[in-house]
């Protein structure tokens, strides 16, 4: 790790993390963190050696001019710190491009930096593509290994989950081995509509972690973007009658199989956050 930045001493820090790449589908984890980083005004503290861990022939830098002057970014993974959050407690955001090689080495390294400042919890953050409709609210499974945090929650379950990872898992794997405690968030996003940005999707993993963290962050710019965005798909399949189709079997599927219990959980968490935004004063999405 490059050290840009003295931390000090941290408030009883966690971390939340998200890799643009194979686990971060319409940028919709990816685009949390930038959200996190801006409404928290975190500063970039530390960097990972892009040499060390990227090929620039699938990830290539890029040349900018900044200010007047010529320059290159490039490709990595970069360690913000956020100290003006609604926690109490310092936020260390994780934010970069899955590394092309050296994938233990590169959470091993990472791992170190972030234990160093005694973090106390690990959340990565991903999306997915599947069969769901745009219409409805976008599903975010919750998972973890720590038998606490599974204790303490009836909506984190222990991942079922067999088949490729990315490098979210191999963090969280790695922070398991290191007695890190660590929760994954998923974001189902319309397989259909699945380009970037996906804003609806960005949304829902904000408000989950709204409930984990017990906090109220502010979503105006998301909410507005989610707005837009399902306007647009709206007006997409309107010109498509496939696309129609295969959106009222989604919403069918999807309604048929959620219990009437689970519409009432979801309306009165809805109705728990709508309370906790009114108490902390914060703008309304």
């Amino acid at each position: 790790m490059i050290e840009l930045q003295d931390t000090g001493e941290l408030r009883n820090p966690i971390v939340i993390a998200a890799f643009e790449g194979w686990n971060d589908a319409g940028e919709s984890a990816s685009s949390v963190v930038e959200h996190l980083a801006q409404v928290w005004e975190a500063e970039v503290v530390a960097a990972v050696d892009p040499e060390d861990y990227y090929d620039f022939q699938v990830n290539r830098p890029q040349v900018l001019s900044v200010d007047g002057r010529r320059m290159i970014r490039w490709p990595t993974t970069r360690v913000l710190l956020a100290r003006n959050t609604p926690l109490g407690r310092d936020v260390l955001l994780v934010l970069g491009i899955e590394p092309s090689v050296r994938w233990r080495t590169f959470a091993g390294d990472l791992l170190d930096y972030l234990l160093a400042r005694d973090v106390q919890l690990l959340v990565v953050l991903g999306g997915l593509l599947a069969d769901v409709p745009h219409t409805r609210p976008i599903p975010v499974s919750i998972s973890s290994e720590d038998d606490e945090l599974l204790e303490g929650s009836e909506e984190i379950e222990r991942s079922t989950y067999e088949g490729p990872t990315g490098i979210v898992g191999v963090l969280v794997d790695e922070g398991r081995q290191q007695d890190l405690p660590a929760l994954s968030c998923w974001a189902a996003v319309p397989h259909y509509a699945g380009g970037p940005p996906s804003p609806k999707a960005s949304l829902a993993l904000l408000g989950q972690l709204e409930e984990l963290l017990d906090c109220v962050i502010d979503d105006t710019a998301l909410t507005e973007a989610a707005r837009a965005w399902e306007r647009g798909v709206d007006d997409l399949a309107s010109t498509d009658e496939e696309v129609a189709d295969y959106v009222r079997q989604l919403e069918e599927a999807q309604d048929t199989a959620e219990l009437p219990e689970a519409s009432g959980d979801a309306i009165a968490k809805e109705f728990e956050r709508y309370l906790r935004r009114r108490d902390d004063g914060s703008p309304r999405g």
